[in-house]
């Protein structure tokens, strides 16, 4: 697949078929997600690989919106290690391109993920960090259940102009 077309196809999959991902599938996604910017070249991420079935089961207990996690075969929690940044601030922003490349790079293989939000909610924060055992100088952002598609959400344009400005707003 193209990165145009994978960009344009790629959607949130909240629907999985019950059949193995093959670690070497995850290993790609994962090289994919590294492969993103970051402040600097700082790469101030850690992931963490959920393929444990009881531990997926419990993470509903986590968050609101992540019941699609009882399907899912494997999920990545990527994380922003501040001991690693290279410029303070800026983990945010370099974990999220990341976390896109992981969605598309999931797309491109023929799997389905979404993302759902960890950080800024305090209360999710905590309770990641809690199941996880994740240590105080990381940030969980997001945790991307990932499996085979059994469903295809519809792709449609979502190009507006008027959100384009030129040289001022």
């Amino acid at each position: 697949m193209d990165t145009l077309e994978a960009i344009r196809t790629r959607r949130s999959v909240r629907k999985f078929e019950d059949k193995p991902v093959p670690d070497e599938i995850v290993r790609q996604i994962l090289e994919a997600a590294m492969m993103a910017p970051s402040a600097g070249n700082g790469q101030p991420w850690q992931f963490i690989v959920v393929n444990e079935r009881a531990r997926l089961d419990a993470m509903v207990n986590l968050h609101p919106y992540v019941q699609m996690v009882l399907q899912a075969q494997v999920g990545v929690i990527v994380c922003g290690d501040l001991s690693k940044e290279k410029y303070p601030g800026y983990w945010v922003q370099d974990c999220a391109a990341a976390m896109e490349n992981l969605l598309l790079a999931a797309h491109a293989l023929g799997l389905g993920a979404v993302w759902t939000g960890i950080y800024p909610k305090e209360d999710r924060v905590t309770g990641y960090r809690a199941m996880f055992n994740i240590p105080d100088h990381v940030m969980p952002l997001g945790f991307a259940p990932i499996g085979w598609p059994a469903q295809r959400p519809k792709s449609e344009s979502r190009f507006n102009p008027d959100r384009i400005h030129y040289n001022t707003y």
